[in-house]
């Protein structure tokens, strides 16, 4: 569209430059609230449904009553996209505790604010950057435990993984891998990880922590149909450190080979072969209408 691009807020559409909520929204001033980030690629919307799905799910979690149905916010997302003529986007749709005090009390909080913004899709690597893959550290700061401030919801706390990366960047990396409480490979700051040994592909369980990301789930989906051995389980740092490949998944990243850790090289220091095969996949399937919602 020609102009500025239009944000959704609660049912009406706001120029970017315009667009805003009170500094008393429990969302920015505690963090109470939860988010999706979505892809659209040529005009479908990758996983709307189980986008939408999960962010209700977090909701519930933190006992957030959303005001639309799942339809009616499915409709307000490509409504959003229809007005903003975007058929390649990120979409972050996020849903806030509402106004409220400066107690940390929900009950003085009114209505939740429900926001859609829209961009041109971003692009996190290049395609050079994504052949030659990218580094991460083993940090020292451990993803919080699933009885505490549990990644399975995702809220809009994210102080942990931003403590991560910043132990990354001051290293030189591109990411960080987190660790569990006890020590087991967990995910990335905003990727979910896997490994491969022996054609075997390996990703952490929820156990350790993580985001159940959408794209993961379709990632293992995916590989099965391929015909790989795909076991979700507890990984050792040493098993990741010495597998002949490793990748992270996600929306923004989509599959991503991992090509050193902690400063060792991973496999032969390139993409390696399933990797590879799996990005080759995922870049038709995740157009496909099938796997999502058509907006035109």
């Amino acid at each position: 569209m020609d102009g500025e691009l239009l944000v959704y807020i609660n049912g009406e559409y706001y120029p970017k430059g315009k667009a805003a909520i009170s500094v008393y929204d429990h969302g920015f001033l505690y963090g109470d609230g939860v988010f999706e980030g979505i892809r659209e690629y040529d005009g479908v919307v990758f996983m709307l449904r189980e986008h939408i799905d999960r962010l209700y799910d977090s909701a519930k979690a933190i006992m957030l009553e959303i005001p639309l149905t799942k339809d009616e916010m499915i409709s307000a997302v490509v409504e959003t996209l229809r007005r903003n003529g975007l058929r390649d986007a990120y979409i972050r749709l996020v849903v806030t505790r509402g106004v409220g005090d400066l107690g940390l009390d929900p009950r003085k909080c009114g209505k939740p604010n429900v926001i859609i913004i829209t961009e041109p899709a971003l692009t996190l690597y290049s395609r050079e950057a994504k052949m030659r893959g990218i580094s991460l550290i083993i940090s020292s700061v451990r993803r919080d435990r699933v009885d505490a401030t549990t990644h399975q919801i995702k809220s809009l706390n994210y102080l942990n993984s931003i403590l991560a990366k910043l132990e990354a960047i001051n290293a030189g990396a591109d990411d960080a891998v987190m660790l569990d409480d006890r020590g087991f490979v967990a995910e990335t700051t905003s990727t979910n990880i896997f490994m491969v040994s022996d054609d075997v592909i390996a990703t952490p369980p929820p156990t350790t922590g993580i985001l159940p990301g959408i794209t993961r789930a379709f990632v293992m989906k995916l590989a099965r149909r391929l015909g790989y051995q795909v076991e979700e389980r507890e990984i050792t740092p040493f098993e990741l450190i010495t597998a002949d490949e490793v990748f992270v998944t996600g929306t923004g990243a989509e599959i991503l080979p991992v090509t050193k850790i902690a400063g060792r090289i991973i496999g032969d220091g390139k993409a390696g072969k399933i990797t590879l095969k799996l990005m080759e996949e995922f870049e038709k399937e995740c157009r496909n209408p099938a796997n999502g919602v058509k907006v035109y």
